[in-house]
């Protein structure tokens, strides 16, 4: 059934033992539903706990679920990743393993699949479970993103989505390592539509995506699809140059043509201190930039695939080729 899936889905895992018997039941009982040919891809990010051995069960029962399972926790994007580059359905669906994206959301997105449309992305409308923080920091993430890119990347949107295969394989083109899918899908174009949905409470266990996680994903998004923040600093620092200018004039102005003094230096300090925060903030902005670069020269692979399970040889081998990713111990029926 798997070789001529018509559906694969791709589901991230990072420490998810508590979750994966739930996350298994409800979604086989909506692909089964479809009467239709599909694929469970589960990418194993490193994880520590049992989940490796969870997925190795499942795999035993049930030769639609596929796993990828990783040398190391590689990030959540590029497991979403791989599991695209493994994937041959002729539409992928990418569905977090945490039911906060419920799988039942599936047949619409399909649904509006079959209507015509490339890309159905899950448009989160009431936000379960989720602290005051939490909204409002995505709520003006995802406006500021608007506003600093020429991309039009939805607000309020994930990455639980429904990609045709054509848009699949135009992704696989683009060998980013700081990744933020949902925006490069966006940028790809084709045609998009939204469904939306109650995003509920996490089923078991903690976010994966805690502030310092969520902060890296918020830059990685920005750098990659947007130079503005470079500008600003440009622009900002010929703003401070300009007024630090005015003020050295009237400066020399008080020394040479009055009998003032320039006193006030405590004040005089205080100024200093802001004008040289300012100054780092923006070589640390550069420096954001100027790292992804660096990260993205030195040409290591994206991942590193440890082994896979229920995937036939032959597709392993045109993943190979199409591919310098190492391998070992690749285990197929």
């Amino acid at each position: 059934m798997s070789e001529a899936a018509r559906f694969s889905v791709v589901v991230p895992v990072y420490n998810e033992e508590n979750v994966l018997p739930e996350m298994y039941s409800r979604l086989h009982a909506v692909m089964e539903a479809l009467h239709q040919p599909y694929e469970i891809i589960f990418v194993n990010d490193g994880s520590s706990d049992r989940t490796f051995a969870i997925l190795n069960e499942l795999c035993e029962q049930d030769h639609a679920i596929k796993v990828i399972d990783f040398a190391k926790n590689f990030g959540h994007q590029t497991a979403i990743t791989a599991g695209m580059d493994y994937s041959e359905g002729e539409a992928i669906v990418v569905i977090d393993a945490d039911l906060q994206d419920p799988p039942e959301v599936i047949p619409l997105m399909i649904e509006r699949w079959n209507e015509g449309y490339d890309v159905v992305y899950g448009k989160r409308g009431e936000r379960k479970g989720e602290t005051f923080f939490k909204r409002l920091s995505a709520s003006l993430f995802y406006r500021l993103m608007r506003k600093l890119t020429d991309v039009d990347i939805p607000v309020d949107t994930g990455d639980f989505r429904l990609i045709d295969r054509k848009v699949c394989n135009a992704l696989k083109s683009i060998k980013e390592r700081n990744r933020y899918i949902r925006g490069i899908i966006s940028w790809l174009g084709f045609k998009q539509i939204g469904v939306d949905f109650c995003r509920e409470e996490r089923f078991a266990g903690e976010t994966k995506y805690p502030f310092k996680k969520m902060l890296k994903f918020a830059f990685d998004a920005i750098t990659s699809f947007s130079f503005k923040p470079l500008k600003l600093s440009s622009y900002l620092g010929m703003l401070m140059s300009f007024f630090s200018f005015i003020y050295l004039l009237f400066v020399l102005y008080q020394k040479l043509f009055t009998n003032q003094t320039v006193t006030g230096w405590a004040s005089s300090m205080v100024v200093n201190l802001f004008f040289n925060g300012i100054v780092l903030m923006m070589l640390g902005i550069a420096g954001e930039y100027i790292g992804r670069i660096y990260d993205e020269t030195k040409g290591r692979p994206l991942y590193v695939v440890r082994q896979v399970k229920n995937f036939s040889r032959n597709r392993i081998e045109r993943r190979s080729r199409q591919s310098a990713l190492s391998q070992a111990n690749l285990q197929v029926p």
